[in-house]
C-alpha cells in the first residue's frame, strides 16, 4: 500500500533546529515531485518546500534561508531541514507527492498526502 509516513517532528524552543524526515513507499522519489506543506491550526494550508526529479527546489518565502529540502532517492525519503525556527513556524507538517504537478504553490493541493508530525516551537 503506498503511504508517507513523516518522522522527526517535536517541540523546541525559539532558534532551534528540527529536521523531518518523509519515507515513502509505493512512490518514487526519482519519478515524484516530493514536498513539504503546513498547517496551523484556523489557517489554511501552507507550502513549505518541493523537490523535483531532477533536484531542483521551490520554497516559500516565510522559509527562505532557513529551510533546505532533500532527497535520497537510495531510501526514497525526503528530507526537511528547518534552521531559525520561530513561534509563526508552529503547526503540522505534512509531506506530499505529486507525479504531475511542482512547486511550492501547488504542494498543498498534492493528490498524496501522509498523516503529518507536528512542530512545536516556543518563544
Amino acid at each position: 500500500q503506498a503511504q508517507l509516513v513523516e518522522s522527526g517532528g517535536g517541540s523546541v524552543q525559539a532558534g532551534g533546529s528540527l529536521r523531518l524526515s518523509c519515507a515513502a513507499s509505493g512512490y518514487s522519489t526519482r519519478s515524484y515531485c516530493m514536498g513539504w506543506f503546513r498547517q496551523a491550526p484556523g489557517k489554511l494550508r501552507e507550502g513549505i518546500a518541493t523537490i523535483n526529479t531532477d533536484g531542483s527546489t521551490t520554497f516559500a518565502d516565510s522559509v527562505k534561508g532557513r529551510f533546505a529540502i532533500s532527497k535520497d532517492n537510495a531510501k526514497n525519503s525526503v528530507y526537511l531541514q528547518m534552521n531559525s525556527l520561530k513561534p509563526e513556524d508552529t503547526a503540522m507538517y505534512y509531506c506530499a507527492a505529486d507525479g504531475y504537478h511542482c512547486g511550492v504553490d501547488l504542494v498543498a493541493r498534492f493528490l498524496y498526502l501522509g498523516l503529518g508530525t507536528q512542530v512545536t516551537v516556543s518563544s
